[in-house]
């Protein structure tokens, strides 16, 4: 029987990040075989994976990234089932290691095949199944490109943005960051109104109208009212027609223009948990 010793638990653990008893024991059984106990711990996590798998993944930590250039970005959320394990120290840089990664990939299938310490990543997220004993799953992955990409997270890791801006001007990257904040705190529908999905504008309407309907208005009027308030719902749910929460006397649109007057929102991606 091999002689296993606290630096080979401690090795394993670090490679890993099981418990140290979990070290122990796949070492024993491994008879001090370094990679058959990391499979060990590996098909412990497959086993858990397995039993977990019907379990609700809502809770865990959302990370944005730029890249150096900031052109690029991604927004990624690593889910888990309790938000004692999304507060773990371990866990919010296993996700901010994971969405480092991600810059690199255009889609989830692509990152979730990828290399991550000599297992792929979907490797590595059933591995830290069984070492945490909850589901844990890539649950959003979202990228964005622009002439300068900004990014927020807001405290807790409950919710990350990204905002592309038009161009990379003087002042981009803080007009980039509060933009970034502004759609995580108010959470527009989308960039525009030319963003917001037809379904979303009849349903709007015709609430409307029905409201209308109910104040006594006359059928004939109804059409020209709803679409004012259409206008209205624009406004409050459009991220570039919001008005701008460090201003309110300004909209998003004309707080980037105060910056540079051909600067432009060009897009943004918001993923949020909880």
């Amino acid at each position: 029987m091999a002689n296993i010793t606290a630096a080979d638990v401690n090795k394993l653990r670090k490679t890993t990040g099981a418990g140290m008893m979990d070290c122990k024991k796949a070492l024993v059984e491994a008879d001090g075989d370094f990679d058959k106990a990391i499979e060990i711990l590996r098909k412990k996590g497959q086993k858990v994976a397995a039993k977990r798998a019907d379990r609700d993944s809502s809770e865990g930590a959302a990370i944005a990234k730029v890249n150096d250039d900031r052109n690029q970005g991604v927004v990624i959320s690593l889910n888990c089932e309790t938000d004692f394990v999304a507060k773990n120290e371990s866990f919010v840089q296993l996700a901010n290691d994971l969405a480092q990664l991600a810059l690199v990939h255009d889609s989830k299938d692509s990152f979730l095949t990828a290399d991550f310490n000599g297992m792929t990543v979907a490797e590595k997220l059933t591995e830290q199944t069984g070492v945490i004993g909850e589901k844990i799953e890539i649950g959003s992955f979202e990228t964005l490109s622009a002439p300068f990409v900004g990014s927020y997270i807001h405290a807790g890791n409950k919710i990350a943005t990204l905002v592309g801006l038009s161009a990379a001007v003087d002042g981009a990257a803080e007009a980039a960051k509060d933009v970034a904040m502004q759609a995580a705190a108010m959470n527009p529908v989308a960039l525009n109104e030319e963003g917001v999905d037809q379904s979303i504008i009849d349903k709007e309407i015709e609430i409307a109208k029905d409201q209308l309907r109910q104040e006594g208005k006359p059928e004939a009027m109804l059409d020209n009212i709803a679409k004012g308030k259409l206008k209205r719902f624009f406004k409050d749910n459009t991220l570039v027609n919001q008005a701008f929460i460090k201003d309110s006397k300004q909209s998003v649109a004309d707080y980037v223009k105060s910056v540079e007057a051909a600067l432009e929102v060009t897009g943004f991606q918001r993923v949020a948990l909880g």
